[in-house]
This record gives structure tokens, C-alpha cells and sequence, in this order.
């Protein structure tokens, strides 16, 4: 008897030392490791005279111990209470400043010792740089500030002692005089964060009736009771000032308030401001809640003009293309001193209303006390404005039922006049696309249409050149009266190059900033005489991350067919010195299921052959260094024609996908078709999942920070907006969950503790697992802690690697024998 307790107890002992070891953080092989943690490459900024580029040099990943400082996750925002900024923020540590085209990079001066800088801003002169500077703190003393930098002499200065209020990302712009600047400040002697009542004083209590209707998506991080709408309006309520860049000097505008944006008109004189208000809602986020639209005097800071006041948006229909009823988008132009407009809804904001006309775009000028002007009717949803001259500006228009859009050109002098269709098609045809008309900031810092020509009746379009090919980026210059288009340059293999800006339009010379890679080369930037076919100026030298370990990963993109005759495309990478003599190889897939409503453009490729391949933590080619072949991105294009829905046959088209890559690497003789794993994050984790479940294609899954479950997503996902009431035969056959007794392929779960991500609660993955264990599946299920949607901490990335690293090895390299599905 002695005996056996004592064996139990060893057991009991040794499985207690298992799971604590289980719960440690691991690092996965070496060369795995030494490719996440290769040094970033610096962000670029450039000047809009094109003079000077900023190098803002990226800081390294995060620890979790960064990662885990306390956080508010509250009405949609995530703020860090230390600084009263947002807790997720990715910063640079450092700037250095070039000269174009080839002067020597100056590091900024005065910067203090590890800067967290982040929103850097040029001046509409471009002779200063301003930027949020974070000092972390510890306890309650850390704060987000305003610093500058002087272009000339490299040199930078806090501008403002005040610290900044940076809840919403956005706490400040330049006035176009380049000499003052508008900021969100944490408003004076505000006090003490609200204490937490030491015991609730009711409960939460919501209702609804009446037969309105106020569905919503499965938002994230929303209030939840009194305290929390109290520690939001703290955290939340900004003073706006106006700085002088001079010398600091602040004076405020207007009442503290949770301003959400503040932008000042093209002439300097006004400012408008958006400030949302109570009542809140505890099932919407704050870009729900009511709102009130302002003009300040940016002199005085007295108001000008309430121009509109609108309740919680609550009733908005579900649907790609609904919006809110009532004026929306308030906003200047930009091509005038101090004009707003706005569009407002003609069909109660739902696009399933028969309409001739869903959306109206009205004007108000300054002084804003006349009767807003009708600019123009559209028979699509607003889509987005491009103001040009006082005669051009460029409207664009949107269906989502059928992927429909138009760019219509409204000449500004004639309100009312009809519109030219400038631009129509499918927004699913990349092959047809004629690219996007090129904005760049004026003299007073606010972005407009680039035109040329004598008349200003030129345009200049960008697009990414999509091809059976592939991508090869283009700049067209477009006649706006002949409609005729006119190619200035279009990117050649063997490298893949993109237009950046346009720098002279002038036709003697047509300068354009590109950046250029190739399968061996990694990204850098060029200047690019486009009259000039060979003529290439480098302006940058950023070094290759993988020169200690090869250089690149070579790549193929494969072209093939799935059974109902869909093209489709993956990217083939192998490992090192590998040989066809070697032979089939164990694989890695990886995809990302969309949605489309034509079979022809859901076969059109995507991506270029001639991209140099940058891995960060979630990529699947890693695994090339691990003796596998890796199909990544492979096409899984999930089609409904006519009035048919993509996702009424949304399992047989992924598995016929899947089958045709695995078939098409198995025909070149690479791939292992009997050892194939798949993975996927978000969308992608939640196709693994019921790829496992529906097919015997796979030895085993990673799915990293998905939703399992429709029924917890009921109004509607991805691109899918029936409800489940409407389509709950859909909802139900797409939930992996509903089928975890069917499922025998091996599945590691991956979730972000903090995930924030519309839909995907960490619920799904905790109680996915728990179904599966139920069941008696192999599954594993791992936490991240302080991760959000994406993951960003260093050890969990490491940890990301391993896990996936081991599941591969232990479940596709060498296969233990599973039972069939």
C-alpha cells in the first residue's frame, strides 16, 4: 500500500511539475528566433515638398511587461490610465532626417533617452516636425507630451508643458499658418481618477421595446456600468488649446469635453469639433454614442455654430453599405478657406430601401448662418471625396450587394449640376482598376487633387497594376476632358516597385519617390525620373534583416484550378538547398478565406512574384527552416453569383480550394500530400477549424485567435450580413463548434487574452476547446497574456513559435497514426 501511494504521489508530483513547466514561457529553435527578432526597418516620412525624408527608426517588440501595464478597455478604447494615452501604441525611439536626394542622415538632437515618439506631423511649410513624446512613468506620473523639431537644425523641444490628452490617438494639428498648432490637453486641476464604488449600489440594467430595432455587431471593450462611464469621461474629456509655436504659450478653445476630433479650417480662421455626449450605450462603441458638430472662432475660441446635434446612433441597419440617418462626416474642404460639408442618408441609412437617390452631399460656408447647399444626389452610397479645384472634385460611390462603385467628377461652381461618371465597375475586378487620383498637401497643409495640364484638367492615378502576372504598380496621367490616360511609368520584373509620391508634375521632368525590392533585395527608396527609363537615384540604404542567414526566401507563385474550374494562386516557398531529388516534403499551409460575387475576378491573382519576403511573428515561412515546404497565402475565394450568397456553400468551396493547392504541390512533387498541416489567425483560424472538422485533407491545425461559434456573432461576420435568424441553417453549418464530435485531426488553439477584435471574445477559442476536450479530441489551448487581436509581446512571440513549432513536429513531420474523419 506504502508502495502505491508513494507511486501515486511521484505521479501527482511529476504531473504538477509538467504543467508549471507548461506554463513557462519557451523558445523555439534557434534560427527561428534569430529571424523574428532581425532588426526593423525604419518608417519613412517626407516632406510635401518633397526636400526632406524623416527616418523614424522602429522600436524593437514590446516585452509582455510592457505589454501588461494597466489598461482601460473602455467604449471601444483601450487607454493606458498612466499616461491618458492609448495603451497599444507602436513607437519610434528615434528620427533622423535626409535630404533628397542623396544628403547625409542627421540624427534629431535633444530627443530625451529612450523616446517613444509616435502621430509625427510636418508642418504645412514643412520647416518643423511635430510629434507625441510618451514617458511611461510609474504609478500615475507618466504623460503623453508635445514636442518639435526644427528641420534646419535638427533639434528638437518640448513645445508644451501641459501634458497631452492621447485617449484618441489624434491630440493634435498644425494650423496652416505652420506657426501654432491645435492640441487635446488633460484639462487643469481635473483631480483624481473616480474610485470604484466599494459595493454597487444597483445592478446594470438595460431594455429595449417598443419595436425599434438596434441590432449590432459583437463589439469589444464596451462600458458596462456607472463606474465605467465615470472613468470615461475622466480619461476621455480633453481641453483643446491653441499653441503657439513660438514659444508654448496655450490658449483655450472652447469648454472640456470628450472631443474626438478637432481640425483646423484651411484658412486658419476656424475649428471644427466633433464631441460625443451622453446619454452612452452600454452595447455600442463610441463611435455610436451622440454627438455634437462645432465651429470655433480659432481666435477667441468662442463658438461659432452648433452645426449639428445627433442622438445615439442605435438603429443603424446591419450591412456593409447601411449608415446612420441623419448629416454624417462632417468635414472641410479642402480646397477653399472655410467650407464644411457632409452627406446625408436619403434612404434611412438602409441599403436593402429601394431608393433612386441613398445618399446627398450638402456645403455650408463661413460664417455657416445660411441654408446648407446641395451639391449633389448619388445613386450609391457615399464612398469618399477628393477636392480638387473650384471646378474638380472627384465623388466616389459604393454598392456592397453586388461589389458595385462608381467615381463620378462634380464640378464644385455648379451645385446640383449632374454628375460625370468618371470611373464604374466592380470593386472585385483589380484587372480593371484605373488606379486612385493622387492628393498631395497644399500651402496650407490639407490634401487635394494634384492636377496639371492648362487648365487643371489633368489628373494623375496610382494603382497597384494587378495582372495574370501579378501586381506591376503604375502612374497614369488621365485628361479629364478627353478622358483619355496617358502611362508614365509601370513597375518591371524582375523587381516590384511602387510609387511613394509625385514630386514634379511639371512634364520636363516627372520626378516620382518609389520604393523598390526584389526576391533578393529588400524594400529601399529611389528617386525615379519617369521620362527617364533607367534613371534611379537611390535614397535610402536600409540593409537586408536576413544577410546573417541567406539573404531572402525565394519564392514561386503557383497558378492552378480547383474543381469547378475557379482559378486560384498560392506562394511555394521550400527549404535552403533544397533538391527535387529530396522529394516530397511535410507542408505548412496557411490562407485567408474572401468573399466574391464573380467567379472570374475571384480567380484574378493577387501580389507580385518579385516581392522580397518580410516574416513577421504570424507568418507560416518560418517553417522552410524546419525541413518543410510552405504554401502561403494560398487563394480561397468563397463565390455566390446572381442572388446566390458566397457562404451558402462556404464548406465545399474550402475544402475544393484547400484539395486543389495540396493537389497542385503534390503534382510538382514537393508537397507531402500525406503530411499537411494548416494554420490561420482571425478568419483564417476560424477556416482551419472547419477545414479539420469537414475534410481528411490535414494532419493537424493551428488556428490563432478565432470565432468558432456563429450563434455568437448573430448579426452578421466578415462579409456575411444576414442575421441568424435569416440564414441560421448558414450560421449553423459554418460553426466548427457545432461539430466538435466529429472532428479527429489534431488542433492547437491560439488566443490573445485581451483579444479586441469585433466578434472574436477569447470566449470562442475557451470554449471551442472546452467542447473539443468534451469530445475527447486532441486539441491544445493556449492564453497569451496581454495580447490583443494581433500579438506584439517578444516572449509571446517566441512562445507563438514554439507551440507551433512543437504541434508541427509532433503531428505532421512524423504523424502518430489518426483515426479517419
Amino acid at each position: 500500500m506504502k508502495k502505491l501511494l508513494l507511486s501515486a504521489t511521484l505521479l501527482l508530483a511529476t504531473a504538477a511539475v509538467a504543467q508549471a513547466q507548461d506554463f513557462q514561457y519557451k523558445t523555439p529553435p534557434k534560427a527561428l528566433q534569430d529571424i523574428l527578432l532581425a532588426p526593423p526597418t525604419p518608417r519613412v516620412s517626407l516632406s510635401s515638398d518633397g526636400k526632406t525624408m524623416a527616418l523614424l527608426q522602429v522600436q524593437d517588440f514590446p516585452t509582455v511587461a510592457e505589454l501588461a501595464q494597466p489598461e482601460l478597455r473602455l467604449a471601444g478604447l483601450r487607454m493606458n490610465p498612466r499616461t491618458n494615452g492609448q495603451s497599444r501604441v507602436s513607437y519610434a525611439v528615434g528620427i533622423k532626417l535626409k535630404p533628397l536626394p542623396s544628403g547625409a542622415e542627421i540624427d534629431v538632437k535633444g530627443l530625451p533617452a529612450q523616446a517613444r515618439i509616435s502621430s509625427v506631423s510636418w508642418s504645412p511649410d514643412n520647416k518643423t516636425m511635430a510629434f507625441a513624446l510618451t514617458t511611461p512613468g510609474s504609478g500615475t506620473d507618466g504623460r503623453v507630451e508635445l514636442w518639435v523639431a526644427d528641420v534646419a537644425g535638427a533639434t528638437a523641444r518640448r513645445l508644451l508643458a501641459t501634458p497631452l490628452n492621447d485617449a484618441f490617438g489624434n491630440s493634435f494639428d498644425w494650423v496652416s499658418d505652420s506657426k501654432t498648432i491645435v492640441a487635446f490637453t488633460v484639462p487643469a486641476g481635473r483631480g483624481a481618477a473616480p474610485a470604484a464604488d466599494a459595493a454597487p449600489t444597483g445592478p446594470a440594467v438595460q431594455e429595449s421595446g417598443g419595436g425599434k430595432k438596434t441590432a449590432a455587431p459583437t463589439y469589444q471593450d464596451l462600458l458596462k456600468s456607472p463606474t465605467d462611464e465615470r472613468l470615461f469621461d475622466y480619461y476621455a474629456t480633453s481641453q483643446l488649446v491653441k499653441v503657439s509655436l513660438a514659444d508654448g504659450a496655450a490658449q483655450p478653445l472652447g469648454q472640456p469635453g470628450v472631443i474626438q476630433t478637432a481640425s483646423p479650417s484651411p484658412n486658419g480662421k476656424y475649428v471644427l469639433v466633433r464631441t460625443r455626449h451622453r446619454p452612452y450605450a452600454y452595447t455600442l462603441p463610441i463611435s455610436r454614442f451622440p454627438q455634437r458638430i462645432d465651429v470655433l472662432d480659432l481666435a477667441s475660441g468662442a463658438s461659432v455654430k452648433t452645426i449639428a446635434d445627433l442622438p445615439l446612433a442605435d438603429a443603424v441597419p446591419i450591412g456593409n453599405d447601411a449608415a446612420a440617418s441623419g448629416p454624417r462626416g462632417h468635414a472641410w474642404r479642402t480646397d477653399v478657406p472655410a467650407t464644411l460639408y457632409y452627406v446625408e442618408a436619403q434612404d434611412g441609412g438602409n441599403p436593402k430601401t429601394k431608393a433612386d437617390i441613398r445618399d446627398k452631399l450638402f456645403t455650408i460656408e463661413a460664417p455657416f448662418a445660411a441654408v446648407p447647399q446641395e451639391m449633389a444626389a448619388l445613386p450609391l452610397r457615399f464612398g469618399g471625396l477628393s477636392w480638387g479645384t473650384s471646378q474638380l472634385a472627384l465623388v466616389e460611390g459604393y454598392r456592397w450587394a453586388d461589389r458595385h462603385q462608381t467615381t463620378w467628377q462634380l464640378n464644385p461652381s455648379k451645385p446640383g449640376a449632374p454628375l460625370t461618371v468618371l470611373f464604374d465597375g466592380s470593386s472585385e475586378d483589380k484587372y480593371k482598376d484605373p488606379g486612385t487620383p493622387y492628393e498631395h498637401r497644399n500651402a496650407q497643409g490639407k490634401y487635394v487633387l494634384l492636377t496639371g495640364g492648362a487648365m487643371n484638367q489633368t489628373i494623375y492615378l496610382m494603382g497597384t497594376g494587378a495582372s495574370p502576372e501579378g501586381d506591376r504598380p503604375f502612374v497614369d496621367e488621365m485628361d479629364l476632358i478627353s478622358k483619355k490616360t496617358a502611362r508614365w511609368w509601370r513597375s518591371q520584373a524582375p523587381v516590384y516597385e511602387v510609387p511613394v509620391a509625385i514630386l514634379d508634375a511639371s512634364g520636363k521632368k516627372r520626378m516620382l519617390l518609389t520604393r523598390r525590392e526584389s526576391l533578393t533585395q529588400s524594400p529601399n527608396y529611389y528617386l525615379r525620373d519617369a521620362t527617364k527609363k533607367d534613371k534611379l537615384t537611390a535614397v535610402t540604404k536600409f540593409p537586408n534583416p536576413y544577410a546573417a542567414f541567406g539573404g531572402s526566401f525565394p519564392k514561386q507563385v503557383l497558378k492552378y484550378k480547383r474543381a469547378d474550374g475557379v482559378e486560384l494562386t498560392a506562394n511555394l516557398y521550400l527549404p535552403p538547398n533544397y533538391k527535387k531529388t529530396d522529394g516530397p516534403l511535410p507542408t505548412l499551409m496557411s490562407a485567408y478565406p474572401l468573399e466574391f460575387k464573380d467567379k472570374s475576378t475571384a480567380g484574378q491573382v493577387s501580389g507580385s512574384p518579385y516581392t522580397f519576403t518580410r516574416l513577421g511573428g504570424g507568418s507560416p515561412v518560418f517553417w522552410v527552416t524546419q525541413g518543410y515546404a510552405v504554401l502561403e497565402n494560398a487563394s480561397v475565394p468563397i463565390v455566390g453569383e446572381g442572388i446566390k450568397d458566397p457562404n451558402d456553400t462556404y464548406i465545399e468551396q474550402l475544402v475544393s480550394s484547400a484539395k486543389a493547392a495540396i493537389d497542385e504541390g503534390a503534382r510538382l512533387g514537393v508537397v507531402d500530400a500525406a503530411r499537411v498541416g494548416v494554420m490561420g489567425h482571425s478568419y483564417g483560424a476560424f477556416m482551419t477549424a472547419n477545414l479539420l472538422t469537414h475534410s481528411n485533407l490535414f494532419k493537424a491545425g493551428i488556428a490563432r485567435s478565432g470565432a468558432y461559434n456563429r450563434t455568437l456573432t448573430p448579426y452578421g461576420f466578415q462579409g456575411e450580413e444576414r442575421n441568424y435568424w435569416q440564414a441560421s441553417e448558414v450560421y449553423n453549418a459554418m460553426s466548427p463548434f457545432n461539430y466538435a464530435d466529429k472532428i479527429k485531426t489534431p488542433i492547437l488553439l491560439i488566443h490573445g487574452e485581451a483579444d479586441n477584435n469585433t466578434g472574436t471574445y477569447p470566449i470562442q477559442s475557451e470554449r471551442y476547446y472546452a467542447a473539443l476536450k468534451g469530445q475527447g479530441a486532441t486539441a491544445r489551448y493556449v492564453v497569451l497574456p496581454a495580447e490583443a487581436h494581433g500579438y506584439a509581446a517578444r516572449e509571446n512571440l517566441l512562445h507563438v513559435l514554439w507551440e507551433t513549432n512543437a504541434w508541427l513536429d509532433k503531428y505532421v513531420k512524423a504523424p502518430a497514426p489518426q483515426p479517419a474523419n
